[in-house]
């Protein structure tokens, strides 16, 4: 295990500094010239290569199949889920793989903490107390 934690941790941290490093681009890109729209497409590939790599690493075949599934349905909620995935990765939360089964369970979580309610309020207002002065 401490072998084995070692790389994993200093990968992860290493993923970490270079997403630092890519959000640093981003924000000198916004309020740089017009030309770092090009280096700002180059870090919003290398991030998005980068999350493919950890997902790759903390999901087995089935579960990123699902993934994927998802990701057509409801992009919003694949997002949500991968950011959950890379934190509890990026912290070392995850004993090892993932599992189609752990994937659900994390929807659920997810779901619950992201789930809207709706609530009707009805608003009845009286107009006049004249029922029986109706003109039939």
């Amino acid at each position: 295990m401490g072998l084995r934690a070692l790389p994993q941790k200093q990968q992860q941290k290493q993923e970490l500094e270079a997403l630092r490093k890519q959000r640093l681009a981003e924000l000198q890109a916004k309020h740089g010239d017009p030309a770092s729209d090009v280096a700002q497409q180059e870090a919003k590939q290398r991030e998005a290569e980068m999350r493919n790599n950890i997902l790759a690493q903390v999901l087995d075949q089935a579960a990123r199949a699902r993934l994927s599934n998802l990701a057509l349905v409801k992009p919003d909620k694949a997002k949500a889920v991968e950011n959950y995935l890379i934190q509890m990765a990026r912290f070392g939360q995850l004993p090892g793989k993932v599992s189609e089964q752990g994937l659900i369970e994390i929807l659920e979580k997810v779901s619950q903490q992201t789930e809207k309610k709706t609530t009707v309020k009805f608003n009845r207002r009286k107009v006049l107390e004249s029922d029986e002065e109706d003109d039939y």
